[in-house]
This record gives structure tokens, sequence and C-alpha cells, in this order.
């Protein structure tokens, strides 16, 4: 009798994470996170953990939960802490394709919202010399005293001989440029001076007559208030009812004092 041959086929088993264990908090479902805090991409499946705010991975496909992490980078001294939010349980209930599909139009969206146009740089001005920079602080007259100062004083520059040291040279190409550029100079310096002052006389017209308009209704206001003022104090001093608390001696001195005071000021806005 021959023996059966029994075939052996490998059974289907169930895939699970590495660990059973569970964390005691609620289930994090991922249509309840916006869609860019989770990635549902087969190759990097994660996202944003709810507790610490840090990218996990999602393990296991029939019962899918993050997996271990802690709330610190690796290295430093409280990285050994874990996350409570480990082994956390997530619901997928959101469509993958769906989800692609809006990420896609959304990367579409952003890249319209930007410009494509090529903004360059100002080109930079040339550095001006050494002796333009000088010539804007000094004029001709100044210029031509530091020469004769330097000539009275070195003993290369000799008066009558053409011969010059190296600050000499510079000292007579410094006079030389501000006797030419000093006209100019001077005329653009007054031309600013007469708009500055036509600019003050401008704004000097424009607040008169811009007072002219206000003046009298103000005048009338301040005037009113003195007059209601000058009222409250005279009958504060004589009041109407006979039962009134009688005012002493400082009270009714104080109040001659302002009602003095504001009778010379209703005078002074009535002319």
């Amino acid at each position: 009798m021959s023996a059966k041959t029994i075939e052996r086929t490998a059974q289907k088993r169930v895939r699970r994470t590495r660990s059973r264990a569970v964390s005691h908090l609620p289930a994090v479902s991922v249509s309840s996170l916006k869609p860019h805090e989770y990635d549902l991409e087969p190759a990097c499946i994660s996202l944003i953990c709810p507790t610490c705010r840090t990218w996990v991975p999602i393990s296991g496909t029939l019962r899918p939960k993050l997996v271990p992490h802690h709330t610190e980078i690796a290295g430093t001294e409280d990285a050994a802490v874990r996350c409570p939010g480990s082994h956390r349980l997530v619901v997928i209930d959101v469509d993958v394709e769906r989800w692609r599909r809006r990420l896609n139009e959304g990367v579409a969206e952003t890249d319209g919202r930007r410009s494509n146009r090529v903004v360059r740089k100002p080109k930079s001005s040339s550095a001006p010399a050494v002796m333009q920079m000088v010539s804007t602080l000094v004029d001709d007259k100044t210029a031509r005293k530091l020469v004769e100062a330097h000539v009275r004083g070195c003993r290369d520059c000799s008066p009558g001989t053409e011969s010059r040291c190296a600050d000499g040279r510079r000292l007579i190409q410094l006079a030389a440029h501000t006797k030419r550029v000093g006209p100019a100079r001077r005329k653009q310096q007054m031309e600013l001076e007469d708009w500055n002052d036509r600019r003050e006389w401008g704004l000097r017209l424009l607040h008169e007559q811009q007072w002219d308009k206000v003046s009298g209704p103000v005048g009338d206001a301040d005037l009113q208030r003195v007059r209601d003022a000058l009222a409250a104090l005279i009958t504060t001093l004589n009041p109407a009812k006979p039962d009134a608390p009688q005012l002493t001696d400082w009270e009714r001195a104080d109040l001659m004092s302002a009602i003095t005071f504001l009778a010379v000021r209703e005078e002074q806005l009535s002319r």
C-alpha cells in the first residue's frame, strides 16, 4: 500500500507590528488632520504625531499605529523620554486616491501663484575717488589755506620750486578740484536754501489760511466755555437755595480769585 504524500503549504499569517503594546490615548483619525499633516504614500506612510508634533512612521496594515519615538533630538539629555503617542492606533479613513489628487491640485495651484519672473539685482555704482569724497566737505578757500599751511611746514615743498611731496601734490589737486567745482556747488547750495525758504513761506501761508477759516468758531467756543465756567462759579458763590451749605472764608476767597481770573479772560476774548 502506497503511503499518501502530505503536501505542506504555507499558511497566511496575520500581519502585525513588532510590539503588541497599545497607547492609552484614543486612536488618531486621519480625516481629522489637515492634508499636509499626513502622507499616505506606501513608501513613506506617516503623519505628524498630535502629541509631540513630529513626523512619525505608521507601522502595520491591519492594525496601523505609530511607531515608538522620542520627544527630543537624539544626543540630547532628554532624548530617552518616549513620547506618550507611541503605539497609538491610527484610523485611516481617507481615500488615498482622492488625497493624492487633492495634493497634486494644491501643488499645481501653488506653482501657479509663484512668479517665474527673474528679478535682477541693481548694478552697484562705482565708488567715488577719495578726492571726490573730501571735496564735498572742503570748500576752495579751506583747500587753499591747507596748501599754504602745508608749504610753510614742509621742507620738501618750497614756495619757489616745483618739487612737491606726496601730501603736497594731493593737497594741490584738492585745491584745483574745489576751485573748479566751487561755483557750481555754491549755486546749488543757494538754490537749495531758496527752495527751503519758499517751502517754509508756503507752509506758513497755508497755516494762516487754515487758521482764518476756523479762528471764528474756535474763538466763540473759547468765549462760551469761559462764560459757562464763570456762571457756575457765581452760582456756587451765591446759591439760590437758602438751605445750601455755607462757604468758609478761604473757599469764598478762592472762588473770588477764580471769578476775577475768568472775568479778565472773558474781556480778553471779547476784544
